[in-house]
């Protein structure tokens, strides 16, 4: 008799050790998907900085092209200037938010208007507006990489 109950209680704490093994490995696999899944959340706001950062840019450059193109004589040719400077914000549009896009057809218009000002006095008054808005968006563009990164 005495075997048959130290062959019980033997089992019943083989049993035990094994669950409380299967509960640890469960536990170490969870947390293993819980790192994969916050590694691959950060490469994702990685991306998602990084193809804003490029949109932005891209925008930027098109607004100072278009700039210097309104002085004549850059060799730049106007309708080109101001198809990448639509396609350019056509971009930021599309990439967000409403309020970086607000701010890109604000330095667009500034720009356009920039062209048609007429008078030392008028284009002096075009070009700070154009600093002003190119300010303003490289202010809103900053605010949304930021709050892709900060999403953590």
């Amino acid at each position: 008799m005495g075997s048959i109950t130290t062959g019980f209680f033997a089992w019943k704490a083989g049993h035990r050790q094994a669950a409380a093994a299967e509960a640890a490995g469960q536990a170490q696999a969870n947390a293993l998907i819980a790192t994969v899944q916050a590694t691959l959340d950060e490469q994702r706001r990685a991306r998602a900085s990084d193809r804003r950062r490029q949109v932005y840019a891209q925008f930027l450059a098109a607004v100072e092209e278009a700039h210097l193109a309104a002085y004549g004589g850059s060799g730049h040719d106007p309708i080109a200037v101001g198809a990448r400077l639509f396609q350019a914000q056509g971009a930021v549009d599309l990439e967000g938010p409403s309020s970086l896009s607000e701010a890109a057809y604000e330095a667009a218009l500034a720009v356009s208007l920039l062209r048609t000002a007429r008078g030392e006095r008028a284009e002096a008054e075009a070009v700070a507006r154009v600093s002003e808005v190119r300010a303003s968006f490289v202010r809103a563009a900053q605010a949304a990489v930021e709050e892709i990164e900060g999403a953590a």
